[in-house]
């Protein structure tokens, strides 16, 4: 192998890895992952990695996305949790993940969606019901959708992962 092609190959696993663990994070990693694979077997000539596995993995990104989002809406639902909150935990995630990013070596991240996504759901849930015992219950419950949410993604991941590696190393 040439230094390019061990480069490009070193760059491609890199953003396997990425894709992998930004899914913690809340971004698409499963997307990450699948155009990556699209990238590599377009730059190989889909050698290694041909359009049967470019379908898995975009099927296995898809799935992975829906059973997020229907992972996470569960949970809040099951605790109560109504339309509005669930969005509004969504909106509190995303600003709570922005102020909270510089803070713990960039693990704020993680902290403030969790956080920002409770005290949104929270308020929300008060000002809607004025109890405090159902809205503590439903923004429990979102945290909890949430964290399955992000548990199913990851194992998506990496399944879609092993499935692209094995292609290019068998």
């Amino acid at each position: 192998m040439s230094p390019l092609e061990i480069g490009g190959l070193t760059l491609f696993i890199l953003v396997l890895l990425f894709g992998t663990f930004s899914i913690l994070f809340g971004f698409p990693g499963t997307a990450i992952i699948f155009l990556d694979a699209a990238l590599y077997g377009a730059f190989t000539g889909f050698e290694k990695i041909g359009l049967k596995i470019l379908v898995t993995l975009l099927i296995l990104s898809a799935l992975a996305e829906i059973a997020d989002f229907a992972v996470g809406m569960a949970g809040a639902v099951k605790f109560g949790a109504s339309r509005k909150g669930f969005w509004a935990f969504g909106i509190g995630g995303i600003i709570g993940a922005l102020c909270m990013s510089p803070f713990f070596l960039g693990l704020g991240l993680i902290v403030g969606t969790f956080l920002g996504g409770f005290a949104a759901m929270l308020t929300v849930e008060l000002l809607a019901r004025n109890r405090l015992k159902p809205t503590l219950r439903a923004a429990y419950g979102a945290i909890l959708g949430r964290a399955a949410g992000i548990c199913v993604k990851g194992f998506f991941a990496l399944i879609m992962l092993i499935i692209t590696l094995t292609s290019i190393y068998s």
